[in-house]
Parts: structure tokens; C-alpha cells; sequence
């Protein structure tokens, strides 16, 4: 399988992949509503400073064990795991992780098409005040979440099953560079905004007055979140790359362009959000319920909502296919299936796993005994991969690169076709002695086991 292993045509099509998967929802769904919560400017430099430090060190980390064995994520770690002690279990996380974040991406995404129907039909303007309503409507409507996620997943399988060229290279080349021309054009129209001087000024001014200890947590989170790290991503998309390429230079590239990214977007949303005077810290709602809710009252509205939800699906197209093609490409490997095979056995599975997620708001399937104890299928699923699964993958993988991985093979692929071997030291550093402890303070704050902000308290005052 290794001598007929497609590669990347182009260096533009590796990056234009990357970067696809990498600018998804985390960045479009989550970073705005996580800046609002956590203060603006100080937390996007402290962002940038995770993304760094720990994201894209993980990434090269994750591009080399794909490069160096040419296999998928299980297989990766099984090829380098010498003395078989059994660390292609790090690998499944990845694929689990892919498998049940689709599952409830492609709900997500079917609501962003939704709304693109919404607004090509004028709802905006017919219906101004029970826009916030109608996002609660539609998820409460299980059946027509389904029909979405159904159609969501139809078009993400039928763009991997041709493979890495012609499929998912060739339209991550289109929509990404699509996204992209949608995003600067929105962030240019947002710059004639009344509010966009004040929004300007919250995402890039330090208030530490509103920073918190949490708020480093949840900046490491997110780097790990938008990278697409700890999936078993980049480590298929790795093992995809030409030996000439330097994976140092390409991961900065793409840690560079995702932060820049991060910053337009909320360029592109604050803006309307300071100029009609609402709260910046809506949360996710902030998508369906405040963003329709300003287009409404600005000139354009059709186009500028029709625009703005297309954004929104096409960045999580773009990182649905990794999604489905990282499952995919192990099962490949692993059992020997056709691609045409896998992909549509996988594309089924996460289908069929996401029901509950479509049906998560509706009481259908849960029924009374979800609005007692406050079940949330969907939310629930999210909580697992990004406080548990994600973490612990990026943390044992730090781990195995940093400690059990021939440091012959990482330094040969640290400097294949790179000029910036002299950062290999530092590199192996942050793997080894950095990043593990980081990652394991997110897990321990994220799963509820300790308080950063109490202990940091506590400890400040003990001090003084």
C-alpha cells in the first residue's frame, strides 16, 4: 500500500488542505464567542502564544509520524513503536475523535445550510423579530436537522471517495480560496461599520482586568481545536506530503495563517456586534441568533447573510473531509477496504451516530427525561472529544514523539528540506518537557478536577 500511496500534487494544494481543515468551526463558531468571554486582546496573544508554543510543535510532531511511515494514524504509531508495547492506541483516539466529531459537525453545518436557504428566500426581512425564535425552532425540529445532516454528509463522502487529488485536494483548492475571498469581503464591509473602531480596539488591546487564569486554558484549547490537532489529521495529511517539503516551514505557514484568520474573523463579526450595542460574550448563539439578527437591520441583508452562512459551511466542509477521510484511510490500511468502500461504511457510521444529535433539542428520542436532567446528546459528544479525547491524544502523542520515537527519524524529518534545523533542540524540548504538563493542566481544568482560577487565588494570597 505504501508504493501506491498518493502524495499531494502541489505544494499550494498541501497548504490549501491544511489550511481548509485547519480554518473550521473552532475558528468561525467558537474563537469569536471564546475572545468575548475571555476578554479580547489579551487572549488572542495569548492564542498566538499557545499556538506557538504547543500547537504547531504537536503539528510537526503529527506531520512527521505520517511522512516517516507513509500510513495513517494507528499505523503510524504501530510502525514506530518498535518494541510493541502497544502505542497504536493513540492512533484510535485520533480516529475516534474524527468519527464522533463528524458525527455532530455535519448537525452544525446543516443548520448553516439552513440558513443559507433562509436567507436567499428574504427571512431576515419578514421576520426581524423572531429571528432568535427561529434558530430555537429549527433545533427542536429533529427531523429537518436530519435531512441537513444528512445532506451534509452526503457531500463531504462524495468529495473523499475520489481520493487525495482529484478529490479532496481539487475542491479543498476551491473552497478555501472561496472562503477566503468571502471572509476579506465581509471583514471590508464590516470596516464601514459604526462599532468597528471599538471592535478593533477589544480584539487587539490588553484588558487584564478581564483576563483570567482559565482564560490561558481555554486559549490552549482552542489552539488545539482550530490546528485540527490530536484527530489523526495531520498525520494522514503528513504521510500525503512530498519528502522535498519542510514541515517546519509548512507548519508555520499554517499556524501563521490560522491565527490571521482568527483575527479577521472577529474583524468580521465584532464589528456589527459593538455597532447595534449587544454583548460580545453570546456564546455559540452568537451564529444563528445574533449575527441573522444584525444582518436584518443592515443594508444588503440577502446578500450579506447568504454570504455570511456560505462562509460558514464551506469552513466546515472544508474540515469535515479530514474527518471522514482520516476514519477512512485506517480502515484502508488496516483491513484493506477500497476507498469507494470505506468511505461510504464511514460516511454511514457517522450518519447513523449523529441521529442523536439532530434530535439532541427536540425530546424524540430522549423525551422528558432529557429536559429533567438537561441531557444535550450533542454537547455531551463535544465535551468528551475536546476535554478528554483531543487533549490526552495531543499529550501521549507530545510523549511518544518526545520520548519512544527514534530521534535518528525525527531529526531527518525535522530537517528534510528544511533550513531551520538549529530549532530541532528546541522542538524536542517543548515535546518533552512543555507541552505533556500544559496538556495535562487543560484536561485537569476542563474536566472539572481543579480550579486554576481559586488555586492561582489562593496561592496570590498566601504570597501577600
Amino acid at each position: 500500500m505504501n508504493q501506491i500511496r498518493e502524495h499531494w500534487s502541489s505544494r499550494l494544494g498541501f497548504i490549501l488542505a491544511t489550511l481548509g481543515s485547519a480554518i473550521g468551526l473552532g475558528i468561525l463558531w467558537k474563537f469569536p464567542y471564546t475572545v468575548g468571554e475571555n476578554g479580547g486582546g489579551l487572549f488572542l496573544f495569548s492564542y498566538f502564544v499557545c499556538v506557538l508554543v504547543v500547537g504547531i510543535p504537536i503539528f510537526i510532531a503529527e506531520m512527521m509520524l505520517g511522512r516517516s511511515s507513509q500510513r495513517a494514524a494507528v499505523g503510524a504509531y504501530e510502525h514506530h513503536d518498535v518494541k510493541e508495547k502497544g502505542w497504536k492506541a493513540i492512533g484510535w483516539f485520533g480516529v475516534l475523535s474524527s468519527f464522533l466529531i463528524m458525527s455532530f459537525y455535519s448537525v452544525i453545518a446543516g443548520w448553516g445550510m439552513s440558513y443559507i436557504l433562509m436567507s436567499l428566500s428574504g427571512f431576515y426581512q419578514e421576520a426581524k423579530g423572531s429571528i432568535p425564535e427561529t434558530f430555537e425552532t429549527l433545533v427542536r425540529s429533529g427531523g429537518v436537522s436530519l435531512f441537513w445532516h444528512f445532506l451534509f454528509t452526503l457531500i463531504t463522502v462524495a468529495i473523499v471517495m475520489p481520493g487525495v487529488r482529484k478529490g479532496i485536494e481539487y475542491w479543498a483548492k476551491i473552497m478555501t480560496k472561496t472562503l477566503l475571498v468571502l471572509l476579506l469581503m465581509l471583514v471590508i464591509y464590516s470596516c464601514g461599520l459604526e462599532g468597528f473602531g471599538k471592535a478593533a480596539h477589544f480584539i487587539f488591546a490588553f484588558n487584564p482586568g478581564s483576563f483570567k487564569p482559565s482564560s490561558l486554558i481555554e486559549a490552549l484549547g482552542l489552539a488545539f481545536w482550530t490546528l485540527s490537532i490530536g484527530q489523526g489529521i495531520m498525520i494522514s495529511y503528513g504521510s500525503y506530503m512530498k519528502r522535498s517539503e519542510s514541515i517546519p516551514q509548512m507548519a508555520g505557514v499554517v499556524g501563521s495563517a490560522v491565527v490571521i484568520v482568527a483575527a479577521l474573523v472577529g474583524l468580521m463579526i465584532f464589528p456589527a456586534v459593538f455597532t447595534f450595542g449587544l454583548t460580545s460574550q453570546e456564546g455559540p448563539g452568537l451564529i444563528f441568533k445574533t449575527m441573522p439578527l444584525l444582518f436584518a437591520q443592515l443594508p444588503g441583508s440577502l446578500v450579506l447573510s447568504t454570504m455570511f452562512f456560505t462562509l460558514f459551511v464551506f469552513t466546515a466542509l472544508t474540515s469535515a473531509i479530514p474527518l471522514i477521510e482520516v476514519v477512512a484511510t485506517n480502515l484502508m490500511e488496516l483491513i484493506g477496504w477500497t476507498r469507494k468502500k470505506a468511505v461510504i461504511l464511514v460516511g454511514c457510521g457517522t450518519f447513523l451516530f449523529g441521529i442523536p444529535s439532530a434530535f439532541a433539542h427536540s425530546g424524540v428520542i430522549f423525551g422528558e427525561w432529557a429536559e429533567i436532567y438537561g441531557m444535550n446528546f450533542l454537547k455531551t459528544i463535544d465535551n468528551l472529544v475536546s476535554i478528554w479525547i483531543i487533549p490526552i491524544g495531543g499529550m501521549l502523542t507530545a510523549y511518544f514523539v518526545g520520548w519512544v520515537m527514534d530521534r535518528k527519524v525525527t531529526l531527518a524529518e525535522f530537517s528534510e528540506g528544511s533550513k531551520l534545523k538549529g530549532l530541532w533542540k528546541p522542538w524536542l524540548f517543548c515535546m518533552r518537557w512543555v507541552i505533556p504538563p500544559v496538556i495535562l493542566v487543560i484536561i485537569l481544568q476542563k474536566g472539572g478536577v481543579i480550579n486554576i482560577d481559586a488555586l492561582v487565588s489562593k496561592l496570590t494570597g498566601a504570597l501577600s
